[in-house]
């Protein structure tokens, strides 16, 4: 069959997947170029790509040069280098979106922190070691695990050249609300959050937020739930990239047939949590 007798709806995945591959260049085609491409008028593309991804063209492409910024700031000489590098045409524009896509300046990135003040604490729950640790924006990182150390570690790897501090009263009772939802779901959990990805990763965190207490929802569900059918495996990837557990639900999402898939800090208690908040609820 020949691309033009193709179904018109592989003949839009195709043009659509194209686009993808062009916007991956350092200097990414526009919107007008893309739909050229396409055989398209501009506003017909923009929404078959939209429909397809759940993001449009501009958004997918600044996801692509946030990824990009973050590479480049771990490899370039300088932060300008690392600017251009990932595509920036602007020192303006880059650290006007640099907190968003790092969540923190570009030069304490490079420095892996440097300068910045993380509060963090660690308390026992009953599912183990519960790490909770924050920026001056809000709770950036939920982490659970067996060993207390290995949790500490980790935030020390993900921030080495941060500061680490310990919990002031404010920070403590913070930490308290997040055990206390573990043992008792019904209290709900509402904190301040620094969350830091790329517009889709923020896109599917959002619709986590969303999933009501005691229920649970298909990554396929999640997918079409942010306008984006076909990106069920990027939304199992923002799932499992997710760092601030039970703030922001990953656990909620399961397979189509009710089973549960992997949840980066146990499959066990998934489970456990999404029985909690099914009594709960």
């Amino acid at each position: 069959m020949s691309p033009a007798a193709a179904p018109l709806s592989k003949q839009h995945a195709a043009a659509v997947e194209r686009a993808c591959r062009a916007l991956e260049a350092d200097q990414p085609p526009d919107l007008s170029a893309l739909a050229e491409q396409a055989g398209m008028s501009r506003f017909h593309f923009h929404r078959i790509f939209k429909a397809a991804t759940g993001i449009t063209p501009k958004a997918y492409a600044n996801a692509l040069r946030a990824s990009r910024a973050r590479q480049r700031l771990e490899d370039s000489a300088s932060v300008t280098d690392a600017m251009y590098d990932a595509g920036f045409n602007s020192s303006g524009r880059f650290y006007e979106a640099a907190p968003a896509i790092l969540g923190m300046t570009p030069t304490a990135f490079r420095k892996n922190g440097e300068g910045v003040d993380i509060r963090f604490a660690v308390a026992q729950c009953s599912l183990g070691a519960l790490l909770v640790a924050a920026s001056s924006t809000g709770i950036c990182e939920i982490a659970l695990d067996e060993d207390p150390g290995r949790l500490v570690q980790n935030l020390q790897d993900r921030f080495h050249a941060a500061k680490l501090i310990g919990a002031d009263p404010r920070f403590e009772s913070w930490v308290a609300d997040v055990v206390g939802f573990v043992e008792d779901p019904s209290r709900g959990l509402d904190l301040p959050l620094d969350v830091r990805g790329t517009a889709f990763q923020r896109k599917v965190w959002e619709a986590l937020c969303e999933i009501p207490l005691g229920e649970t929802a298909t990554y396929s569900e999640v997918a079409e739930r942010i306008g984006a059918p076909a990106a069920v495996r990027a939304v199992a990837r923002a799932c499992a990239t997710n760092n601030i557990a039970l703030a922001i639900p990953c656990h909620r999402v399961v397979r189509t047939d009710g089973s549960l898939a992997g949840y980066r800090w146990g499959i066990d208690r998934k489970r456990e949590l999404i029985a909690r908040e099914a009594r709960a609820a």
